[in-house]
């Protein structure tokens, strides 16, 4: 495949032993694109040994929670080796409403990111004061955080969504942190 599609998913932890996965969806339209028999092109780390496609065998909503199964993955170790892939619509088949990390230097939280392109921005508040610098991405089942270090030396976990993290400006090398009051600070909150 000479271009990348579109994402559609990308998966986080395993789910069960019989290597379910949990999905944090890319598209308005997970029951066409996350059929059973769909194959969809793969997105990973270099070296993971994530197949270049993977072939729906099963999807289930559990507790709001999007699982997946695939032919290729049997149980939980190949379910972990998978955290963190993106899911990618064909080629030749990509929607409006499937999203494309860095499409722009200046998207929504939602579009989808990946660590590397996250790790070592600044962190800033509104009003543009640093407050640290970001040392990871958790990747979770219902959200993702960004793991801090904060000025101080602290770490804080910060929930990835757009109502907290309402901007990621890689071309600039910084990241937007609207952080309600003790999230920062949890000693705060308690005082």
């Amino acid at each position: 495949m000479s271009e990348q599609g579109h994402v559609v998913a990308r998966i986080g932890k395993p789910h069960g032993l019989r290597g379910e996965v949990t999905v944090q969806l890319h598209t308005d339209d997970p029951q066409t694109r996350l059929a059973d028999g769909a194959v969809l092109p793969t997105r990973a780390e270099p070296g993971s040994g994530v197949p270049r496609e993977l072939t729906v065998a099963g999807t289930r909503v559990h507790r709001g929670i999007w699982l997946l199964r695939f032919a290729e993955i049997l149980d939980r170790t190949g379910a972990e080796s998978l955290r963190g892939t993106r899911l990618l619509a064909p080629t030749d088949d990509a929607q409006p409403d499937d999203t494309r990390p860095g499409d722009a230097q200046d998207q929504d939280v939602e579009d989808g990111w990946y660590e590397e392109d996250l790790v070592g921005l600044r962190a800033l508040d509104p009003g543009g004061v640093v407050l640290g610098k970001v040392t990871a991405l958790e990747v979770g089942a219902a959200q993702d955080r960004l793991v801090l270090r904060l000025t101080d030396g602290a770490e804080a976990l910060v929930p990835f969504v757009e109502a907290i993290v309402p901007t990621v400006d890689t071309a600039a090398g910084t990241v937007t942190i609207d952080a309600p009051p003790g999230l920062l600070d949890p000693d705060a909150a308690e005082r």
